[in-house]
């Protein structure tokens, strides 16, 4: 009676050994969709061209150019947020005029990413204005761009 009941508890804890390796990719699925994006959202009633900078490990970094039309949210950034402090420069395409600020990083008019902030014109780079936002440390976080008449830059 004994080696049968042993006999029953050593198939039991095969199958649940099986069920587990068969279930594994599936638990890893849901583990790598729960990364932390950092989006930007357009609320304008234009097309808006984004840059970010940040700065990570490896020192400054920017990067541009997402084309977000307009009532549409994008994700710039996939995974944690980078930094405490994010950076942010966009152009209004359709009605002209810009978001900027006082922190000067590097870009270009085409696609970039570009190590480095200093001697942005020496390296072939235009210097441009970034407005900072705060992210708190958080790992996800979403910058609202409104119309001007709208306040400005809302961030969440």
């Amino acid at each position: 009676m004994r080696s049968h009941r042993r006999q029953r508890l050593r198939r039991a804890a095969v199958h649940c050994a099986a069920t587990g390796l068969l279930l594994a990719p599936f638990f890893a699925l849901i583990a790598s969709a729960a990364y932390a994006d950092l989006t930007l959202c357009n609320s304008t009633s234009s097309r808006v061209g984004v840059s970010v900078g940040y700065r990570d490990k490896q020192g400054w970094s920017t990067e541009g150019w997402w084309n977000i039309a307009s009532q549409t949210c994008e994700t710039l950034l996939k995974g944690t947020v980078p930094s405490r402090f994010i950076y942010v420069h966009a152009v209004d395409y359709d009605r002209g005029g810009e978001w900027a600020g006082d922190n000067y990083m590097c870009t270009t008019d085409k696609s970039f990413a570009i190590r480095g902030v200093h001697e942005c014109k020496k390296r072939g780079y235009k210097r441009t204005g970034f407005f900072e936002v705060d992210t708190g440390e958080s790992q996800e976080w979403t910058i609202r761009l409104t119309d001007p008449q709208d306040q400005g830059t809302n961030t969440q």
